[in-house]
């Protein structure tokens, strides 16, 4: 499959540069896959909508957002750079991503306070570094000082061509899903953004179960397909956890014959990177790295994914290329969705609005 059918022409006032207020007012574009019917809701409307039956499943992402987003100081010139922490492959080293003015040189020192820096040590392209960081504090600690949301490049744009701040101190609250809490990722799981724990307590009522998964978001899930080949596409490592309960509901929804809704792709690729047998690991769950990379065309099954909330994806991303690998949707009548939630205004990506698949 080419990178250009994952393609689309986006008018630039459809980017979201502030998420919905309340989270449950963002627009919901409803689609059936067997029927073709395309309606036009609110996320609030959820429970009244005739789709979820007491003992269905719904799976989430609890993991939270690192402030992973920072500011720095070249120590040699003074120059200002901004940068995105992307892990820690040893206790002192980070990978992180840099954005600064002039070459940046391996051996240079960042400052990024009076008690911390970082020291490059060796590019590893497109802007990422491994970098040795000192401090007193640990990285967490740091990083929850000095930290703000890692707020993707483009509504950073957006906003500072509209002489706003590129990041606010609401920003951290407003980027975390209200269940979260198993801190890793740096960027968030966008589709659980909607959700108020009022919206939860009503689905809940109507006996919908929840359970959840963590997937820690890195980089590869958002990076474009810059290849002509999506086949040929890198996709990066990512850990998740699916704990015991989680495995065990989703035994007893099968075997009851009630239906999964996976919120977002990052549930769905943690879900869909479980054994195939999961009688095995009920009792004591699942832990991995993950790099399964879902296409459409490519003979994948799904087997715990019967409906998908999920948001509006950027061009040229495996995300469009995982939503269009579901049974029934075809990346020709995934374009032609989007094309109808450009006409009706939806606002788009992760502070957008959102489209639910059934």
């Amino acid at each position: 499959m080419r990178a250009d059918e994952l393609d689309y022409d986006l008018p630039g006032e459809l980017i979201a540069t502030v998420a919905a207020n309340p989270r449950d007012s963002a627009r919901l574009m409803v689609v059936d896959r067997q029927t073709g019917k395309v309606d036009h809701r609110n996320v609030r409307d959820l429970p009244g909508l005739g789709v979820f039956q007491s003992g269905d499943l719904m799976l989430v992402n609890r993991s939270k957002v690192l402030p992973a987003y920072y500011h720095g100081t070249r120590a040699n010139t003074g120059g200002k750079i901004s940068g995105l922490y992307l892990g820690s492959p040893a206790d002192d080293q980070w990978l992180t991503l840099i954005e600064a003015r002039g070459k940046l040189q391996s051996g240079e020192r960042i400052d990024l306070d009076a008690d911390a820096h970082l020291t490059l040590t060796e590019h590893v392209g497109r802007g990422e570094w491994l970098v040795k960081y000192v401090g007193d504090d640990d990285t967490l600690t740091l990083l929850s000082r000095i930290g703000l949301a890692p707020l993707p490049p483009y509504i950073r744009k957006a906003r500072k061509a509209h002489d706003q701040p590129e990041v606010t101190s609401e920003d951290m609250a407003r980027y975390n899903t209200v269940y979260a809490d198993q801190t890793g990722s740096v960027a968030a799981p966008t589709a659980g953004l909607h959700f108020t724990p009022e919206l939860l307590a009503v689905l809940e009522a109507a006996g919908v179960t929840r359970a959840e998964v963590t997937l820690h978001v890195g980089m590869g899930t958002f990076a474009p397909i810059r290849c002509e080949n999506i086949n040929d596409h890198p996709i990066h490592s990512e850990f998740i956890s699916v704990p015991s309960e989680t495995i065990r509901a989703i035994q007893r929804t099968r075997d009851t014959g009630q239906s999964i809704t996976a919120v977002g792709t990052t549930t769905v690729r943690a879900i869909e990177s479980l054994p195939t047998d999961i009688t095995q690991i009920a009792e004591q769950g699942y832990t991995a790295d993950t790099r399964l990379y879902i296409l459409p065309n490519a003979g994948f099954t799904y087997r715990y994914t019967d409906r998908l909330l999920t948001n509006f994806h950027l061009p040229r991303s495996t995300l469009l290329a995982l939503v269009a690998a579901l049974p029934g949707v075809g990346i020709d009548r995934l374009m032609a969705w989007y094309q109808e939630a450009i006409r009706e205004q939806y606002r788009f990506y992760s502070f957008g609005d959102a489209m639910l698949i059934i």
